[in-house]
């Protein structure tokens, strides 16, 4: 069920609000459609990081949208940006990103009129995104038409664990907490529920390694040299078990390709889209609530 309130992203993208019931209870999701005139082309759906938001990413998704000559459907995830807002007294669940893959979004599809099984998305995932995509794709193997992760996790390094830790410093010592504000209506939401479950000793044990091998289709896996979080074992460990992976291992890039290295991003992605997209995707927006025809590979 769509609840669309007035309001605009910095480029002039119509911001929605749709009412998604998963998890028990109702929750009104931020999402923001672009280009949904190019309804010949496919569909490429974007899930931030763990900090991330709708308006976190700017203007990269109308930017590589452009790049591919496809659609766009950009979502702020269960408590992050205008998303409701996680309640103080809970904590995320160690497998909260299987959660989010598994359950929260063929719920958020439907609620959006998005049929999978027609569509076939596509999917960018940044960091903790980019984890959800590989999940989802691991999951519903017929789903996906192909997957962008970029600097995507799949296994608990220590150098991550230590730049959290860093982050948690930060978030309480300096400005960290107003520059998050100007993204998330509750940055306490967003940041203190990816902070404790990534610092949870048992989440130390969170592995996504031994799933991968289910995925089907296309993916490209991306990695900045200097980036904090995590190390060229992330992407390799990708392409170790999911057969159809290529990778991209980028210079002077952190932990956020899409603004260390936007144009180069933005080309290999056109480029690995037009491999194998091999022909035109119907698409529809608004339509009526899917039914998800794909078969989800149980582990």
């Amino acid at each position: 069920m769509k609840d669309d309130l007035d309001g605009a992203t910095d480029n002039g993208a119509q911001v929605h609000f749709a009412r998604v019931r998963w998890s028990g209870r109702e929750h009104r999701i931020e999402h923001v459609w672009l280009h949904p005139e190019r309804t010949r082309r496919p569909l490429l759906v974007f899930l931030h990081e763990g900090l991330g938001s709708v308006a976190m990413w700017k203007d990269f998704p109308a930017q590589l949208c452009d790049a591919v000559g496809c659609r766009g459907l950009v979502l702020s995830r269960w408590g992050y940006g205008q998303s409701s807002p996680r309640p103080g007294h809970e904590r995320w669940p160690v497998d909260f990103m299987h959660q989010q893959a598994r359950d929260f979004l063929p719920a958020f599809f439907e609620a959006v009129g998005v049929d999978v099984a027609r569509e076939r998305p596509w999917f960018y995932g940044h960091s903790d995104g980019g984890s959800i995509a590989l999940l989802y794709a691991a999951f519903y193997p017929d789903v996906p038409g192909g997957l962008i992760v970029a600097a995507p996790h799949i296994f608990v390094e220590d150098k991550t664990v230590a730049s959290i830790e860093k982050a948690r410093d930060g978030y309480v010592t300096t400005s960290l907490r107003s520059k998050l504000a100007r993204y998330h209506a509750d940055p306490d939401s967003a940041f203190w529920g990816w902070n404790d479950v990534w610092l949870d000793p048992d989440f130390r044990r969170w592995d996504i390694r031994s799933l991968l091998g289910s995925i089907r289709c296309p993916v490209l896996a991306v990695q900045g040299y200097d980036d904090e979080y995590g190390t060229m074992a992330q992407i390799d460990g990708i392409a170790e078990r999911a057969p159809r992976t290529e990778l991209l291992k980028l210079h002077d890039c952190g932990h956020s390709p899409h603004r260390d290295q936007p144009a180069l991003l933005a080309r290999a992605v056109a480029a690995f889209v037009r491999r194998h997209a091999h022909h035109e995707t119907p698409g529809r927006t608004g339509a009526p609530p899917h039914t998800n025809g794909a078969t989800r590979r149980h582990t």
